[in-house]
């Protein structure tokens, strides 16, 4: 009875999770959704905890309260220019515990109750390297978003590395598939994976890094999905689902607008020129000028119509009076603003 309680608890997260994805869509019920998002999550962890008794009680709340404290300070302290950075880290921290549970699942089976060898081994390989990726390519992204890190290695030698790291990391899993007691190819994956997230996110510049962390957090759902089936979990297999498409189809949409492909962001091929690209990353055959501030001035003064379009760019300058100023001026000259 109380195993069947458990899933129509998951089945109910579940939903709340699809309703709480669908009211983010729109600002006016994004509130709403978040809060229905946070609710699946409470019932989801309640539940789990009736469920299994892996450790004790006062050692989960603990880690639930430093857990909890930490995220408050962060998120009340962070300023909303430096929001992209706080999502990054925090992809990387939900990639790196689907990492650490994958691995504990496979250092110890017998905590995986009803899971068969083969699904167990498969699943781990996937959760431990997408969520180790997810955790370094994340840390990389904050760093260089924060200003702490500004390298930027050469793209030739990214891809290189880059491949040579997805290709160990694949024949390592297929070998710790085949042979599970090769417990060092399981730890092969996760140091290949930690390169790969690492160099992928290195070559890629400030303007385009929102397409990274797109692209992160699909991996990071990926990574809990993938460790739903480790643990044999419904509620983590369909909200890891939920949120590694729904990042996906985020990162389409912008690489799509940018006018790159996948194959360029997982390789770091930002600013290499392909993919219908010049070599300074614009669509070939689109009109770009570029000026200086005198230019601009001399084109404005003669405008009839001005459209000035904020971005991620001017919030972190903090030029919106200057914008507003510009506006104005703008507008006692009889030039039409919006």
């Amino acid at each position: 009875m109380q195993l069947h309680l458990i899933h129509v608890v998951y089945l109910l997260a579940s939903v709340l999770f699809i309703l709480g994805l669908k009211g983010l869509t729109s600002p006016r019920t994004a509130v709403r959704g978040n809060f229905l998002g946070a609710l699946a999550m409470l019932l989801a962890v309640l539940a789990t905890l009736t469920d299994q008794q892996i450790i004790s009680y006062k050692l989960i709340a603990a880690g639930v309260a430093l857990g909890s404290l930490i995220g408050v300070i962060w998120a009340v302290k962070v300023q909303m220019t430096a929001m992209p950075q706080l999502v990054a880290a925090f992809n990387g921290f939900g990639g790196g515990a689907s990492a650490l549970v994958a691995g504990a699942a496979v250092l110890l089976p017998t905590a995986s109750i009803g899971v068969p060898e083969i699904q167990l081994s498969i699943s781990g390989v996937l959760s431990e390297f997408i969520g180790a990726a997810t955790l370094s390519g994340s840390l990389v992204a904050w760093a260089k978003l924060q200003g702490v890190l500004n390298w930027q290695p050469r793209n030739l030698f990214i891809k290189v590395l880059n491949t040579v790291a997805v290709l160990t990391g694949i024949l390592l899993g297929i070998y710790f598939v085949l042979y599970p007691d090769a417990l060092w190819a399981f730890t092969g994956v996760c140091i290949a994976a930690l390169v790969y997230g690492l160099f992928l996110t290195a070559a890629v510049g400030g303007a385009d890094m929102p397409v990274i962390i797109a692209l992160l957090n699909s991996c990071s759902g990926l990574a809990a999905s993938a460790t739903g089936f480790v643990l044999g979990n419904d509620v983590l297999i369909i909200a890891g689902s939920l949120v590694g498409a729904s990042g996906f189809i985020l990162t389409q949409i912008m690489t799509r607008a940018m006018h790159r492909s996948l194959a360029n962001v997982m390789f770091g091929a930002f600013g290499a020129g392909g993919g219908g690209t010049g070599a300074s990353g614009v669509a070939e055959g689109a009109a770009v000028r570029q000026g200086s501030p005198e230019d601009l001035g001399i084109l404005l003064a003669y405008a009839q119509s001005v459209i000035i379009v904020p971005g991620y760019g001017l919030a972190v300058a903090q030029a919106q009076r200057q914008v507003r100023d510009l506006a104005d001026l703008l507008e006692e000259r009889g030039v039409d603003v919006r």
